[in-house]
């Protein structure tokens, strides 16, 4: 359990983390709950979330009819001192808003809800918010960018929603497309900016043009290093929207971050992202995802482990059975006995990792068992990388190919970043 002091306007959160069992390392730790998603423990170092300053934007909502996109990670800390469950320790965006008077007529939705139950690539459906009444529209139903009837009675949207930095997570797509539809019918935005994770790197292959959709509308690497607020301003001053019309957007800033700065989510961001070791190797491991490799889902290890039941059983210790679960309700191999590895205490890394994509399909007993390649053109951005890894080139040799991209793209991400 963790106890944080809060402090007022500033909400500086100093970390005592206290986890059961006296198990001192946080990165693993699951605090898994099969109904709801799961605080994940924290190793926050002051910094103070856009949410959180409500003088800087509050003032921009009163008297006006307000759109908000967010989820479940839309948060912000209470200004007082904390103790007990841990749903204490902040209250939602949606729920400050309105007891601050400002007048929310819509809520729009991403992929897994407004609640973050739904499993990933589950379609959600409109409804209403059981809390507040409030009309809730799913980006990730029947459409994924807000109609300009559901915009029409709206005077501004305010976007919230935790990124991780990956680009086949799908909330930057729900981004670009909502600043589209806002700039079509000329509504103001504002993003409440949040720390990235993993935006202390860039790497990976870039989205080739062929292959843009919701896993990645624009031609950016895999992981791009920037917070959403940033990529938000990119979007717009590189006119990647598709009318190249400019949104009219505004940034509410972070305090106290840099692009270094250690971070723990403090709500799950998705069901199968449950604590920091996920986040860090989901770059790496999300791209099993475009395999029939399991990726941990169906297991309270999700994106840190992997294997599938036709992988050479000689060449593993580990084995896991993947089984229907919260996020997962019909996991990859499912009731079999996967071989692989087990990377739930694997260190920090600052990189995409091929190796164990490679070595997954070096001990696959038939490789043509591995590749969806369809799906896994999507998640890479490119036909490339399987062949490279088919025609059993290293991983170095395969990054060597992504250098000139990654030069190009940090060349544009510099213009654009509000954080040393």
């Amino acid at each position: 359990m963790a106890f944080f002091k809060v402090y007022k306007s500033t909400v500086f959160i100093w970390f005592l983390v206290l986890v059961a069992c006296g198990n001192q390392e946080n990165k693993g730790k699951i605090i898994a709950s099969h109904k709801a998603p799961a605080v994940i423990p924290h190793l926050l170092k002051q910094v103070v979330v856009a949410a959180n300053r409500t003088d800087k934007y509050v003032p921009l909502l009163k008297g006006k009819k307000v759109g908000v996109v967010a989820n479940q990670t839309s948060v912000l800390f209470k200004n007082a001192e904390m103790s007990g469950p841990t749903s204490s320790l902040y209250v939602h965006l949606v729920d400050s808003l309105l007891s601050l008077n400002v007048e929310i007529k819509t809520v729009f939705a991403p992929e897994h809800g407004f609640r973050g139950e739904a499993d990933a690539g589950e379609k959600v459906s409109d409804g209403v918010d059981a809390k507040t009444g409030l009309p809730l529209i799913s980006l990730y139903g029947k459409n994924r960018k807000p109609s300009t009837e559901q915009l029409q009675d709206l005077d501004i949207v305010v976007f919230d929603i935790q990124d991780v930095g990956v680009r086949f997570y799908t909330y930057i797509a729900t981004l670009q497309l909502v600043m589209e539809a806002c700039a079509e019918n000329d509504i103001p935005m504002l993003v409440l900016d949040r720390p990235n994770p993993n935006g202390h790197y860039v790497d990976g292959p870039t989205m080739e043009a062929a292959h843009t959709g919701f896993l990645g509308l624009t031609e950016i690497p895999l992981v791009y290093g920037m917070t959403i607020g940033e990529y938000a301003r990119m979007i717009n001053e590189e006119k990647w929207l598709s009318s190249q019309k400019k949104a009219d957007l505004k940034i509410i800033r972070l305090e106290n971050y840099t692009h270094d700065t250690p971070y723990s989510l403090v709500v799950r961001p998705s069901p199968n992202l449950p604590n920091d070791t996920s986040v860090n190797l989901y770059p790496s491991l999300g791209l099993f995802e475009g395999t029939n490799i399991n990726a941990g889902r169906g297991t309270e290890r999700q994106f840190q482990r992997y294997g599938a039941s036709f992988l050479d059983s000689t060449q593993y210790s580990f084995s896991y059975v993947p089984a229907p679960n919260f996020g997962s309700k019909h996991p990859k191999e499912e009731g079999k006995k996967c071989f692989g590895k087990d990377l739930s205490d694997f260190p920090r890394i600052s990189e995409v990792s091929l190796k164990w994509l490679i070595d997954a399909y070096s001990n696959a007993l038939n490789k043509a068992e591995v590749f969806n390649t369809s799906g896994f053109t999507k998640h890479a951005g490119t036909e490339k990388l399987q062949k490279q890894i088919e025609a059993g080139l290293s991983e170095e040799e395969i990054k060597q190919t992504w250098q000139n991209d990654l030069g190009t793209f940090n060349q544009i991400r510099e213009k654009y970043l509000l954080y040393p």
